[in-house]
């Protein structure tokens, strides 16, 4: 009898075989998609505010650098080893202590599919359909435009990486040139150039406090590289791709917040393809910028939370997808602040996962990693890392928080060697 129909296309639990390679175009297009994160945009304004134009790219180019080093060696080892980031963890923090980490992961990037669905849905609803969006009320049809999303983007979550690739290649390339042409759009309409805008205003940041700005715009979501880049042909192909992704991925997004924040006043693209009367390319631009990103999310959730409850990836999508959507709203209001937080707690885990895999690289290759329940060590790391990372107010959390997880983690394998 055939066992074609049993193959699981995604590895879910195992090393992503030959056969299921993509290729380095397919990988491009995927990390890209990934680093396409409208909250990225955020940021973009945060900078423009506190930075002169010089500023904004010295920041940006040296929160780029520790970012592609940080995804880099992470995407490094997800196409050598071929797997996920929680079946990593199981080799690093042991079978159960492994659910800290995918509880982490899974938590945070369903929290911000929620919030992305609602950046879809309130701006659309405020801005074309005229409602009344507040944090206390929000019209049906805002709720509706809700569930719309969230049922399109978990159902193409649900079909694996195979959906998630049709999608990059489709949004990458419009949201990339219409992003772009709008920002062109926008500074040729201003009364003066972009460098002379950015000088404006009170410019009160630092380059290292923007730097630590564009590491915690999106290393929480860097985390889960591993699940994206074992499908990638060889081990240099994830690296290159996920650090060359994440360079222009990132900085269009930045370039786009900034734009938008000193010519149009918000902190979206959207908001300048509105104000250049581009009302059907804002739509189109916000909905596939928010849902290559959410359906990574949704996809590394479905992962996290199968390797806790031992059910089917398909399932927990659909889980994650259905409570994600019902919270949306409540999420965007209430939460994001929480998630920017946490956003602090899941560099220890990556620091970790980079070292148990360099320091045991041919057991990881030959799958012969002893098998433990909780590497308390690890998970001490993560706990200690994290504390750190969020009261420490000194240079950049997310580094702080590595260098105490990567100090606990050491020292506990020194300790089990003697």
């Amino acid at each position: 009898m055939s066992t074609q129909s049993k193959v699981d296309y995604d590895y879910t639990a195992g090393k992503v075989a030959q056969t299921g390679r993509k290729s380095n175009l397919s990988m491009f297009m995927i990390m890209l998609g990934f680093t396409f994160f409208s909250a990225s945009m955020w940021v973009g304004q945060q900078m423009a505010a506190g930075l002169d134009f010089k500023g904004f790219i010295l920041a940006m180019l040296l929160g780029g650098v520790i970012l592609g080093a940080y995804t880099g060696a992470l995407g490094y080892i997800g196409a050598e080893s071929g797997l996920t980031l929680d079946m990593l963890a199981r080799r690093s923090f042991g079978t159960k202590g492994s659910w800290l980490p995918s509880a982490m992961i899974s938590f945070t990037q369903m929290g911000w599919f929620g919030v992305g669905l609602a950046m879809f849905a309130i701006p659309v609803a405020k801005e074309i359909m005229g409602l009344e969006v507040t944090p206390d009320h929000m019209p049906a049809m805002g709720y509706v435009l809700v569930a719309i999303a969230g049922i399109l983007m978990t159902a193409s979550a649900y079909f694996g990486i195979k959906s998630l690739t049709v999608i990059s290649y489709i949004a990458v390339p419009m949201v990339a040139i219409l992003g772009t042409v709008a920002m062109i759009l926008a500074i040729k309409r201003g009364d003066v150039g972009l460098v002379e805008q950015f000088s404006r205003g009170t410019k009160d940041l630092s380059v290292i406090a923007g730097a630590g700005l564009v590491v915690g715009s999106f290393v929480s979501g860097g985390t889960a590289t591993p699940n994206f880049t074992r499908f990638a042909k060889s081990a240099k192909t994830g690296l290159w791709v996920t650090v060359i992704a994440f360079f222009i991925g990132n900085s269009l997004m930045f370039l786009f917040g900034a734009v938008s924040s000193i010519y149009a006043g918000g902190n979206d693209i959207f908001e300048v393809m509105l104000n250049l009367n581009l009302f059907y390319f804002a739509i189109l631009v916000l909905g596939l910028n928010i849902w290559t990103t959410n359906d990574n999310a949704l996809y590394s959730c479905g992962l996290g939370l199968s390797n806790i409850t031992g059910l089917s990836k398909k399932t927990m999508v659909l889980i994650s997808g259905l409570i994600g959507t019902v919270a949306a709203v409540w999420l965007y209001w209430n939460f994001c602040d929480w998630l920017n937080v946490l956003n602090c707690t899941l560099p220890p885990v990556g620091i970790i996962l980079i070292l148990s895999y360099f320091c045991n690289r041919k057991a990881y290759l030959e799958d012969k990693m002893p098998t433990i329940s909780v590497n308390w060590w690890a998970v001490a790391g993560v706990v200690l890392g994290a504390v750190v990372a969020n009261l420490v107010k000194w240079g950049i959390p997310s580094i702080n928080g590595m260098a105490v997880a990567a100090i606990c983690f050491l020292a506990g394998r020194a300790i089990r060697k003697k």
